[in-house]
């Protein structure tokens, strides 16, 4: 496996916590690289389900190193909440360390994201993590790490910076702000309660490298979330494409060696935003009541809609992709017709590159080919041969129009439910 990047190549919930739990058992350390809790990864496992929002999904295999880096905001009162749910279920989290670098979510930030979006009708999940990173960028956040050093020095900063935040939430949206010395105190509890877990993340994962480790890069959300990449502003804070691995993990590019992209057999997203092939009749309802796509972390439902190649071809440039993962090819079972989008149709021209510009998509119509579905249950499938013709048609037209070859098919969401080719372990 060597170092190999997972990244969504759609709009985020693609699947990425099977397909990094499955890669998790070969692999000797788990970076999550960048997002906070507004992520969220489902894994199935014999020890039942697991809802993962920060904590990396090796979690689940007690040899394997997982690593929060100082690319994650980081809500401490929710990793220790998600730590000690893990311990109650028996997991053990000794191998798992945080990054001294990671900016700290604090409760100012949840409130003013709350605040925010009721203007900005961004549709954020309200978990704090869009002012965390304008802090961390302002120059004016607390790294965990921060609340390690000298007191004296500290409640200066913190007391000047909890005051500036209370004139924004009573001044402009007239809310009650938040008493300094009692956020201080609660904050130095937690960093206190999570110190054997810290550490210099960015040397873990280069001596890992350095020692010829397997070392999966787990991103969170998607290529069409990304700050400067996906739909702004209907994006996320961070940079889920494959160069967020370098920064938000601390190593240089030349470490990495496989980009693997995960993409459903349709695409889904969840929020605002334009949405070219996002389906609103009974054909939107099966995916969505097949796909039981309801968000992880916010039980939001996803709108849903026809597999989008245009999305694909963007996505396997700006990240790189060197092979992809398909995940949930059973939801198609039932359709005796599939459509693929493999154009946009903008002023009466069509397009085959994803547009620049936000204004440009939400005129944007699909262009679909269709293709015979298989109308058989292929979730007990354990093999490309045996999948039904149709059903190797529609991977094979995927893999001519992504221009990516596909090393892992899923077909349910539990980890025997997975057809891999050899190349993915070479």
């Amino acid at each position: 496996m060597a170092a190999v990047v997972l990244v969504g190549a759609q709009w985020g919930d693609e699947g990425k916590g099977k397909i990094t739990d499955f890669l998790a058992e070969k692999a000797d350390c788990v970076v999550r690289y960048q997002g906070g809790s507004n992520a969220g990864h489902t894994v199935e496992t014999d020890h039942g389900k697991f809802m993962l929002h920060l904590i990396p999904s090796g979690i689940l295999y007690p040899a394997t190193l997982c690593i929060v880096g100082n690319g994650v905001v980081v809500d401490m009162e929710k990793i220790i909440e998600e730590i000690k749910g893990l311990q109650g279920r028996g997991i053990d989290t000794s191998n798992l360390r945080i990054s001294l670098r990671a900016p700290a979510v604090l409760p100012y930030h949840k409130k003013l994201d709350e605040l925010e979006d009721q203007s900005s009708h961004i549709g954020t999940t309200k978990r704090g993590i869009g002012p965390a990173y304008a802090d961390k960028i302002n120059r004016i956040g607390f790294r965990i790490g921060d609340f390690l050093e000298d007191a004296r020095f500290l409640e200066e900063r913190f007391k000047s910076q909890v005051e500036y935040k209370n004139r924004l939430i009573k001044e402009i949206y007239h809310e009650e702000g938040f008493d300094w010395r009692q956020l201080l105190q609660e904050t130095l509890e937690q960093v206190n309660w999570l110190k054997p877990y810290l550490a210099d993340t960015s040397l873990l994962i280069y001596a890992a490298i350095n020692e010829n480790k397997k070392v999966l890069f787990e991103g969170a959300q998607g290529t069409l979330l990304d700050i400067d990449h996906g739909t702004y502003p209907f994006v996320t804070s961070s940079h889920p494409i494959a160069g967020g691995a370098c920064v938000g993990a601390g190593i240089g590019p030349t470490c990495i060696n496989r980009v693997l992209g995960v993409a459903k057999a349709y695409t889904t997203r969840v929020g605002e935003g334009p949405f070219p092939t996002e389906l609103q009749d009974k054909d939107g309802e099966m995916l969505r009541r097949k796909g039981m796509e309801f968000g992880t972390t916010t039980g939001r439902p996803r709108r849903c809609g026809w597999l989008d190649a245009v999305i694909l071809r963007y996505a396997a440039r700006v990240n790189g992709l060197t092979e992809l993962a398909i995940t949930k090819l059973d939801v198609l079972d039932e359709f005796s017709t599939i459509k693929i989008c493999t154009a946009y149709r903008y002023k009466g021209q069509s397009m085959s590159e994803f547009p620049g510009t936000i204004s440009v998509l939400d005129q944007c119509e699909p262009e679909y080919i269709e293709l015979p579905g298989w109308q058989q249950d292929i979730s007990q499938v354990t093999s490309y041969a045996d999948l039904p013709i149709n059903a190797r048609n529609y991977l094979a037209k995927i893999e001519e129009l992504a221009g990516v070859k596909q090393s892992l098919i899923a077909v349910g969401p539990g980890r025997e439910q997975t057809i891999v080719d050899d190349r993915l372990y070479r």
